[in-house]
């Protein structure tokens, strides 16, 4: 139980850090001494080691079921979710409420922390090659016409919703790069968390006698977001893993230049905001965005001798 106990908090650690765009939850699990472990047991999955189950009726079969979740560690995972899940659920509400009532230092906070995320990560590209800096600039590009649309009013239908999902789920396997960065770049993270919200409370609100239309409405954009998550860790989480063991330097660079031309999202929603409360002031910004951008270089300060 101790061990479930420890496994559950730094879980939660994951998930509040997937919260806040620009911290990454594989960074935490770096600083917890648990990423190893979790990479082990992603990339152990594999679909088709589970036809035993479709014949529970079998000894045979059910003891080969037994080994196999035994093989992909599946007690960490659902403890490690588990906490995960909790911290999403608790600390969405917060930065839903952030974000949408106290715009300017909260976007100021987020430009931040993703402008030191992303000087801190273009340290890790140790050479620069022309095809490197064409692979940046085409990604800078991307990024910032792609928020440009989103900042504009994104679309938030099932499909971008079950994308939204299957992209954001590759930072479990990214130190230094969040899911809640990945959600902000698709206009999706204001959406995301005042849905989750808004299903937490028909749930709540259903115990109590409310009604179920709003548990349904809500719970089927995040099964939607869920199944776009699941779909990613056994596809692009994977694909994005390959491209780092074989173009390290590459694809680091290409995910730390998509960074840097998101900036244009918090940057707008910055200065749209400006003036709008007593807290809207430029002052207010700067200070926000030098909270966050210092506490990334504190968690670079405190990660810089771990290898991943």
């Amino acid at each position: 139980m101790r061990e479930f106990l420890a496994v559950y908090l730094k879980g939660f650690s994951m998930g509040a850090a997937d919260v806040v765009p620009g911290v990454s939850g594989a960074t935490i699990a770096l600083i917890v001494g648990i990423y190893d472990r979790l990479i082990r047991a992603i990339t152990a999955i594999d679909p088709r080691s589970f036809r035993p189950a479709l014949r529970p009726h079998e000894p045979e079969a059910r003891a080969a079921l037994r080994d196999e979740l035994e093989r992909i560690d599946l007690p960490f995972l659902l403890t490690l979710g588990l906490g995960i899940s909790t911290a999403i659920v608790i600390l969405s509400r917060v930065m839903y409420v952030a974000a949408t009532t106290y715009p300017v230092p909260t976007y100021g906070f987020f430009f931040g922390l993703i402008a030191a995320s992303a000087i801190v990560l273009y340290g890790e590209v140790e050479t620069w090659t022309g095809g490197r800096v064409a692979v940046s600039l085409v990604a800078i590009g991307l990024a910032f016409v792609v928020t440009g649309v989103t900042a504009s009013g994104a679309s938030h239908g099932p499909i971008m919703v079950f994308i939204a999902g299957a992209v954001a789920i590759c930072a479990m396997v990214l130190p230094g790069v969040s899911g809640a960065f990945f959600l902000l770049i698709l206009g999706q993270y204001e959406y995301m968390t005042g849905t989750l919200s808004t299903f937490i409370d028909g749930v709540i609100g259903l115990l109590n006698g409310g009604a179920l239309a709003p548990v349904i409405d809500a719970g089927s954009v995040v099964t939607v977001f869920g199944a776009g998550a699941v779909l990613g860790l056994f596809t692009m989480a994977h694909a994005v893993g390959y491209a780092l063991d074989r173009y390290r330097a590459a694809t680091l660079a290409f995910l730390v230049s998509l960074m840097v031309g998101a900036l244009r999202l918090p940057a707008v929603e910055v200065w749209t905001n400006l003036g709008n409360s007593s807290i809207g002031t430029p002052a207010v910004a700067l200070i926000a965005g030098v909270v966050g951008a210092g506490a990334v270089l504190l968690v670079d300060w405190y990660t810089d001798d771990l290898e991943y």
